[in-house]
């Protein structure tokens, strides 16, 4: 109903025992921390070195982590939760870590060499098995120009001129990759102005690249050349588009060679290479034993320097101080935690903890279990509740599924909702479902949200008996048409009563049923609407006066309920004056209105029947009637109508200047007039800038409290703190936008009707298109087009109505309980209480980890 009491400590932590201690306090989770040094940069505090040190440790955890995910690795998890390494571990922990990871960067490292020498000779012996084919050389030759005598037929060569000058001829052979090709021979072609021939040919497979591990398709290039300086043109280029050039063999003999060296050498790096991945494989097995234990302990040990970090030493440097927020239940926690703490580090002195007073609004905290957990996730989206004020999450678990099933009322959406979400209930302990994707996630989040959704979706749809647009006649209807017809009636009642015959049922295409006839309406259905209503033609008419009704009624009910738990917060404040200058004009304004216009709507429901519904005059005419005061006779729905009326009137003007001026011009009235009491005021300091009402309130306490007005001292208050002309403004502003929404409030709960109207016609339309054609076709293929109509109505009811349909009615009552419930009594300006706990590295490091 409330946020828990909390108090300030401070904990008094030897130096020796700070480490264990807060050990101890995160593993229970019971405390929040204060900055104590908000002045002071993060650099410059006492425990920097040894965060630096757990920042050093998680680099070279994340790169175990890094390195045993890519050799596909299971991570064992161990230990769910260890407890943080002591201080005699963390340097044997820190050395074993650094060995490992220079040990395991040092075998990479070689690995890497060894496949990158490997690949490379692998590229070469492809290369010479392809080139073979491009040049016919015999071994008594000279690679001289000879050698091409297809050249002499060249006019751009003068091939004596060439052998004049001695010119041999050169080769550089190589890979390049696919997409590089043709820009590759046309920057040869231009920088060596075609004194060369280049060769291609694509590798029947693709080969990995040495550099960047791709996998990528090669073409083999050999280029043959004249000149040395070309030869110096031909090799910049190859290094400019990173091809791969290996040694061309001049001969046969040495091409044979080279070819039986590079098997050799490729079989003894295979060797090699499987022995280093074999070793690394067994350093990663044993590191993956404890990295997931480490990787918690670190985070740990970091978070309790972060704490420390945020206490104050004393004067004497051997003991720290911190300032905690507490929740009174768990001061008894906290004391043992602290007994536990130094009895872990075998200190002679133990810790201890004393409670502060202290005026500092404390942090807000409400705690909650897994079903309460989504409702008040909700809440809190609008804003943490102040300290000790109302909860509204509580009501919420009941009104927020109620007013999204009134929109959603559909018995058989709300079936297969249930059903969704039990399955997320029963299967909430499974691994996959919690570290699931993002929108799965939310789901299972929410489940118990979801379960109570679907559940009174099933009772709303009970009541307007809608079951996928169909109406379930379950107790029979208690509408009777044989009691229309003319034969069933004596003589005299005939010539009274409008009644049918074969004529007017064979010549009328729509048929109307008056329940003021004897045996047509035999009472009202037991539960819900009557099945008749389905095949009615005037349907929607009789359901949308039915819902309109019903949603103003639920909408100022829901609140006139938010305006009383207002009530609460003054009672629990001592701010009585603000129930009766606040709250009860603000339950006189709504209830003389809106509250009046419930009674009228129930009093015609009870008061007229079908035989005087002619002569029951409109709600709607009669409540704009209350304003205008007609001086012509009207009908009225009961005797005195007129005065009673007049009455309430004369109430609602009255409580509007009340609500604007009475709490403004009672403040005043306390700080001008507090002396006349005697009432001094000393004792106490400002620790922080109070508002203006709490200023002027300074004396109202004691004499609300009638006891100790005269013996309780209270803080002074000079003249100038208090400031009636924003008093008067902030509480006009209220008054207006409680006034206004009011009106603007309760037309918003239409809401209600319009989203149950579109839903109810959703299905409808969906039923209409698909169900009925497939149902209507004859026996022959009824059967097999029913099979596809069914598996497309499943589908588009599982994703137009269930999904779509579903969040727009979660956002509409969202809304309702935001700005319509909420706005009349939750302030929502607290901060939330987030304790020092491990629990939440715990689950946040394996996350990270997966």
């Amino acid at each position: 109903f409330r946020s828990e009491t909390m108090c300030l400590a401070q904990l008094f932590l030897q130096s020796g025992t700070a480490y264990e201690c807060l050990s101890a306090l995160g593993e229970k989770g019971l405390v929040q921390f204060r900055d104590l040094n908000q002045n002071v940069s993060s650099f410059q505090r006492k425990f920097v070195g040894e965060v630096k040190r757990c920042e050093e440790l998680e680099r070279i955890l994340a790169y175990l982590v890094q390195e045993i995910n890519r050799a596909d690795i299971p991570l064992p998890e161990g230990e769910t939760s260890p407890p943080a390494p002591p201080l005699k571990q963390v340097l044997e922990m820190q050395e074993q870590l650094q060995k490992l990871e220079v040990e395991l960067r040092e075998v990479t490292k070689n690995k890497e060499k060894l496949r990158k020498n490997l690949l490379e000779l692998i590229e070469y012996t492809h290369m010479l098995r392809v080139t073979k084919t491009f040049v016919k050389r015999n071994v008594e030759f000279e690679p001289t120009y000879e050698e091409f005598p297809s050249l002499e037929t060249d006019s751009l060569l003068d091939y004596s001129s060439m052998q004049r000058l001695g010119a041999k001829l050169g080769f550089v052979s190589g890979l390049i990759s696919q997409g590089k090709v043709e820009a590759f021979e046309k920057m040869l072609w231009r920088v060596c102005k075609g004194y060369t021939i280049v060769t291609y040919a694509e590798l029947d497979e693709p080969l990995e690249d040495p550099e960047t591990g791709e996998v990528i398709k090669w073409y083999v290039f050999l280029i043959s050349f004249w000149g040395e300086q070309i030869g110096h043109k031909v090799k910049k280029i190859c290094d400019c588009y990173h091809c791969h050039v290996y040694p061309y063999p001049s001969t046969i003999e040495e091409r044979r060679e080279i070819q039986e060296g590079l098997n050799t050498r490729i079989q003894d790096l295979y060797t090699v290479l499987h022995k280093t991945e074999d070793y690394l494989r067994q350093v990663l097995c044993k590191a993956a034993e404890s990295v997931y234990s480490r990787v918690i302990q670190v985070k740990k040990m970091k978070a309790i320097y972060h704490m420390l970090n945020m206490c104050s030493f004393d004067v004497t440097n051997k003991c720290l101080i911190a300032e905690v927020w507490c929740p009174e239940a768990d001061l008894p926690g906290l004391r043992r935690a602290l007994e536990e703490g130094s009895r872990e580090s075998g200190a002679t002195i133990p810790s201890f903890m004393n409670i502060i007073p202290t005026k500092e609004t404390p942090p807000t905290l409400i705690r909650t279990n897994k079903f309460t957990e989504g409702f008040q996730n909700i809440v809190d989206a609008y804003g943490v509740g102040s300290y000790r004020e109302v909860n509204p999450a509580l009501f919420t678990i009941i009104t927020f599924p109620f007013l999204f099933a009134v929109m959603f009322g559909d018995f058989g959406h709300g079936f297969v909702m249930f059903l969704f979400a039990l399955l997320l209930v029963l299967n909430e302990n499974h691994p996959r479902l919690s570290q699931s994707q993002e929108i799965m996630r939310m789901f299972f989040n929410g489940r118990y949200i979801l379960l109570l959704m679907g559940l009174f979706s099933v009772y709303t749809g009970l009541i307007y008996n809608d079951c996928f647009s169909k109406s379930v006649n379950l107790f029979g209807s208690g509408w009777n048409v044989s009691a229309m017809y003319s034969s069933s009636h004596a003589p005299a009642e005939r010539e009274k009563m409008v009644l049918w015959n074969d004529s007017v049922v064979r010549h009328n295409k729509i048929l109307q049923l008056d329940p003021s006839i004897p045996g047509v309406f035999r009472g009202p259905y037991p539960l819900g609407i009557d099945p008749i209503w389905n095949l009615a033609t005037n349907r929607l008419t009789f359901l949308n006066s039915f819902k309109m009704k019903m949603s103003v009624i639920l909408g100022i009910i829901h609140m006139t309920f938010g305006v009383i738990l207002g009530i609460f917060n003054h009672l629990h404040f001592r701010k009585k004056f603000n129930i009766y200058l606040v709250s009860i004009p603000e339950l006189l304004f709504m209830l003389c209105i809106f509250g009046y216009l419930i009674f009228m709507i129930i009093y015609k429901w009870l008061v007229y029947s079908a035989e005087t519904s002619r002569v029951a005059p409109s709600i709607l005419i009669e409540f704009i009637n209350m304003f205008l005061f007609p001086t012509s006779e009207t009908n009225v729905l009961y005797p005195g109508q007129e005065h009673v009326q007049r009455l309430l009137l004369v109430v609602t003007a009255l409580s509007v200047p009340v609500l604007f001026l009475g709490k403004p011009l009672f403040l005043l009235w306390l700080h001008n007039g507090r002396s006349c009491f005697g009432v001094s005021r000393n004792g106490y300091t400002l620790i922080r800038k109070d508002s203006e009402e709490e200023v002027s309130l300074l004396g109202s306490q004691d004499i609300e409290e009638g006891s100790n007005q005269m013996e309780d001292g209270c803080r002074e208050v000079t003249c100038g703190e208090f400031n009636f002309g924003e008093i008067l403004m902030t509480q006009v502003i209220h008054s207006i936008e409680y006034c206004l929404g009011c009106i603007s409030n309760t037309a918003s709960y239409l809401r209600l009707w319009a989203l149950s109207l579109a839903h109810a016609q959703l299905s409808d339309v969906l039923w209409a298109m698909l169900m009925r054609v497939g149902l209507r076709v004859d026996t022959t293929y009824g059967v097999l087009l029913l099979l596809p109509v069914i598996a497309l109505f499943a589908v588009l009811t599982i994703f137009i109505l269930l999904i779509m349909e579903g969040l727009s009615a979660f956002l509409h009552a969202i809304r309702l309980h935001w700005v319509e419930f909420q706005n009349k009594f939750y302030v929502g300006a607290g901060t939330k209480f987030v304790p020092f706990s491990f629990r939440l590295l715990s689950s946040k490091s394996s996350d990270d980890m997966a």
